[in-house]
């Protein structure tokens, strides 16, 4: 049965994501939201690269379950990671945990035992920084995509598939992005094809927060459509996930998010990065 691999440390799978950093990402979420979508989506993959370092701890350290990589695209395309990851395509998550670019300190809401909410100091490690800035070369960002997710599975066979989890708020400016997205999602590992999950920061306010759709036909313009459609169908047990959530999905549900808040992208990731057991 398809996306039924075990994951372990001889036959680790991979998180790739691919992130917009056009000079449009540097407008707000929203009325509601001080925060730039830029700075958003980078808290929102930094708060997740810290929580698969922790789903991979075990006593003896973290287990190389995955491997990971960012490619940002705007002025420029190529691997996101900062510090001493700069520059790789994919690393091991145990390298992962030991290399943030920085830690930096943040405040957090937690209960005062009496009702209220104070701040406490948490220490938050950064990997990947926020940018805005230049065009939105999506194809040229999915070829690369595709071409590292392609050495994966040459020396990863029998891997669950990897996911490929995209984040943009714009149309692309380097062409139709749709054969793009095909030759993503036609590679297959022995255990099925590669999981494409779109998730789209529309400028389009008056278009309503859609989360997994099983069909286009209530997305709001051609663009959208057109991301839904090159979005993979969610896997059983991601469809599990998001019902344990409160999402209502069925089998033809799709990895795809239309004008989402920033609970919303966490909530995908969240989604996205749950595959299977981890064994």
């Amino acid at each position: 049965m398809a996306y039924s691999a075990e994951i372990s440390r001889n036959n680790p799978s991979c998180f790739l994501f691919v992130i917009d950093q056009s000079g449009s990402m540097a407008d707000s979420f929203g009325i509601e939201s001080a925060k730039s979508k830029a700075q958003g989506v980078a808290d929102a993959i930094n708060k997740l690269l810290q929580e698969l370092v922790i789903r991979c701890a075990r006593d003896e350290g973290v287990r190389d379950y995955f491997y990971m990589g960012v490619i940002g695209y705007g002025a420029n395309v190529g691997p996101a990671l900062g510090g001493t990851l700069s520059g790789r395509d994919l690393v091991p998550i145990s390298e992962v945990a030991n290399s943030p670019a920085r830690i930096e300190e943040r405040a957090k809401k937690v209960d005062d035992g009496a009702g209220g909410l104070v701040d406490q100091k948490v220490r938050f490690p950064i990997w990947f920084d926020a940018t805005a800035n230049g065009g939105t070369p999506m194809c040229q960002a999915l070829s690369q995509a595709k071409s590292t997710i392609s050495k994966f599975i040459s020396q990863h066979g029998n891997c669950f598939p990897p996911v490929v989890i995209h984040i943009t708020d714009g149309e692309s400016t380097d062409g139709d992005p749709s054969s793009a997205m095909r030759a993503v999602t036609e590679q297959a590992s022995a255990d099925g094809n590669v999981l494409l999950f779109n998730i789209h920061l529309s400028n389009n306010q008056a278009a309503r927060s859609t989360a997994f759709p099983d069909s286009p036909g209530r997305l709001p313009d051609q663009y959208s459509q057109l991301l839904f459609n090159g979005a993979s169908t969610l896997t059983p047990n991601m469809r599990s996930r998001a019902q344990e959530m409160g999402f209502p999905v069925g089998e033809g549900s799709k990895g795809f998010v239309l004008n989402a808040d920033l609970v919303l992208v966490i909530q995908a990731l969240e989604i996205g990065t749950r595959p299977s057991n981890l064994r």
